[in-house]
């Protein structure tokens, strides 16, 4: 098991991990369809939902990283269901 802002940081989901706690604290991270904290402990099977203002992740967990995983090896970790990105101008406020 691993801390969810650990598993989304060692996989590449999202590239630091006080990026994954923010994102977790303002409640866009989901578990299973439930909001996650950072803490939570992630195991595989799961499902991890991350809706961010540019881009929105769905991914499945496989295995558990031990250290941050390269990029080339990712996809041993996680299965990524489905990604979105925004156009420009729906998150762009003036």
């Amino acid at each position: 098991m691993a801390r969810l802002d650990l598993f989304i940081k060692r996989t590449g989901l999202l590239k630091q991990r006080s990026q994954a706690k923010q994102a977790c604290d303002q409640d866009c991270v989901c578990v299973d369809g439930v909001p996650a904290k950072a803490s939570r402990e992630v195991n595989p099977g799961e499902v991890i939902a991350i809706a961010l203002p540019d881009r929105r992740i769905e991914a499945e967990v496989l295995e558990i990283p031990a250290r941050q995983a390269a990029r080339n090896q990712r996809h041993r970790y996680v299965r990524i269901l489905r990604q979105e990105v925004a156009a420009e101008d729906e998150y762009l406020t003036f």
